[in-house]
């Protein structure tokens, strides 16, 4: 593959626009790109097909080793992000986070496996750096964001067997020791179980039941005389996909743990660090469209069948183009949100659209990532039914980003909470979306009128669903569904707005989500954003995996 000219046609102008800061980094990140659907690419099929990580309970001699062995590839690539950049510049250049979402985006368009611990690392790293004392944060964030090739990876140790996505019903005890605590219970779901720093949920002798009644705790992974931390993985989990991240139970057995935040405040800083993943599960997201959508564009420009190249058939044009569309759609919801990690951070008054708009991106994202992977595996047939071909994989790692950091019933119940008067989610809402429809130009009066229209459906369904509880629990769901589709049509018409070319996949977007009658269609969009899809895969150098056989 020849070197790129820009990390990603379509996005590279977008971020510039929003956040000049960006400029510096641009080679930076074409290199990464380069890096990612190469050598990244070639590493997540041989690890996922040849070389998943074990666990090795016990040394040559009986010893308990408690050690997880991975592929010296996967390993080595995992090192790599952290050399190149992508937790420690915000730290150390104070780059925008941003460049972390950009990069996050890059990397999970060849391995979630990769992504899923580099997020998790980030997260960690977000919660010392950002929210922990200046005493934590001198003594350990060095270790998470060092760019030497030695970076300490992180995890978030919440999820327990009976709770779930319930954190509040957290049972692991924090015992204090002096100046330490002493962890016990058992983490059911820890990803990157390898990690050298985790921040994990726990809850004081004496603390009340529920959320208010955790603290957090960060767990080295060995004590300062070198030994291992005491704690046990007990098995790693034999999962549908992302086969090369070590994910395992652990049971901490009166593991040593420093506290960042007591009750009230640990379920809080938690949520800060999963708000920041699930940002990053947004972008990965995404770039799982992304990876879709440059699969199936190639195979279809490619293939023969019936005398024909199959992109030249309406119904598979059709098809790319709602991948297409949804892409688009998707990506400027995500970087909506990652946009205003860095917002919040210089205006905390900026938090409730954070939540908001990452609860919205996190959900449509992670839909649009199984449908697209799932649209391009069968484009591509039989093919892309076997392991010979990288969508297979794809298509089964995409699975999870419905389920990290909160599925989609969690992500509706976040909504509810912040349409509630105290956070005034609602207004916050309508005011970005009538602030896109407002400027608007004359030429693009149907895009208007299609936001008018549909932001008048979504005053009625958030009057609805917020009538009362039984409202609330039945529609939520729906509720954060038509939400997070109109957010996506506004931001394509904001797109739009900048570039009147682009216009006709916001039309095709919105007839996705207010479909005509047959026949009723725009040929005339449609004409347009198919030269839009055939100009943007030879600007992205289309890029298929070589088999690994």
């Amino acid at each position: 593959m020849s070197k790129s000219t820009t990390f990603d046609a379509y996005l590279e102008p977008l971020l510039l626009g929003h956040e000049p800061r960006l400029g510096k980094y641009l080679a930076r990140l074409r290199d990464f790109r380069d890096w990612v659907l190469t050598d990244v690419d070639a590493q997540a099929n041989y690890t996922d097909r040849y070389a998943p990580p074990a666990l090795q309970t016990y040394d040559r001699d009986g010893e308990v080793a408690n050690r997880i062995v991975a592929n010296p590839q996967y390993d080595q690539q995992h090192q790599e992000a952290y050399r190149r950049g992508i937790i420690g510049l915000p730290y150390t250049e104070s780059a925008p986070h941003l460049l972390s979402f950009a990069m996050g985006y890059l990397l999970s368009q060849a391995d979630i496996s990769l992504h899923c611990p580099v997020t998790l690392t980030g997260a960690v790293a977000y919660v010392l750096g950002c929210h922990a004392s200046e005493e934590l944060r001198n003594n350990y964030l060095h270790d998470l964001i060092r760019m030497d090739g030695l970076t300490k990876t992180g995890g978030t140790w919440a999820t327990e067997k009976h709770g779930g996505s319930d954190v509040g019903a957290t049972t692991t005890v924090a015992v204090r020791e002096r100046d330490k605590f002493a962890l016990t219970g058992l983490k059911w779901f820890t990803s990157n179980a390898n990690s050298g720093m985790a921040i994990a949920t726990a809850r004081p002798e004496g603390a009340p039941p529920g959320s208010a009644g955790l603290g957090l705790y960060l767990v080295p992974s060995h004590l300062a005389n070198g030994q291992p931390n005491h704690y046990r993985i007990r098995r790693l989990k034999d999962k549908l996909g992302t086969k090369g991240l070590p994910t395992g139970e652990i049971d901490l057995l009166g593991t040593e743990a420093i506290e960042i935040a007591p009750p009230p405040e640990g379920f809080k800083m938690m949520m800060a660090a999963l708000e920041y993943s699930r940002v990053h599960n947004a972008v990965g997201a995404v770039g799982v469209q992304r990876r879709a959508l440059r699969e199936a564009l190639a195979w279809a420009k490619s293939r023969d069948a019936f005398g024909h190249k199959l992109i030249e058939y309406p119904m598979v044009q059709d098809d790319l183009l709602k991948m297409r569309s949804r892409f688009e759609a998707g990506a400027l919801l995500a970087f909506e949100a990652a946009l205003a990690v860095d917002a919040n951070l210089a205006d905390p008054k900026q938090g409730t659209w954070l939540r908001l708009a990452t609860a919205l991106a996190k959900y449509l994202t992670a839909e649009h990532a199984i449908e697209s992977s799932r649209a391009a595996l069968e484009l591509i047939g039989g093919n892309g039914y076997t392991s010979d071909y990288p969508i297979a994989r794809i298509y089964r790692d995409a699975q999870v980003l419905t389920v990290w950091e909160g599925p989609a019933n969690i992500q509706a119940l976040e909504l509810l909470r912040l349409l509630s008067p105290k956070y005034r989610g609602a207004e916050l809402y309508e005011q970005r979306v009538r602030g896109i429809a407002s400027r608007l130009p004359s030429s693009l009066s149907d895009l208007q009128s299609g936001i008018e229209k549909r932001l008048e459906g979504d005053r009625q369904a958030i009057a609805i669903v917020t009538a009362n509880p039984a409202n609330s629990q039945r529609y939520a769901r729906n509720l954060l569904h038509r939400l997070s589709e109109s957010m996506g049509f506004a931001l394509l018409c904001e797109r739009a707005a900048e570039n009147k070319n682009l216009a006709p996949m916001a039309i095709r977007y919105h007839e996705e989500i207010e479909p005509p009658t047959i026949g009723g269609e725009d040929l005339k969009a449609r004409k347009a954003a198919l030269e839009l899809l055939d100009d943007e895969s030879a600007l992205d150098e289309s890029h298929r995996s070589a088999a690994i056989s």
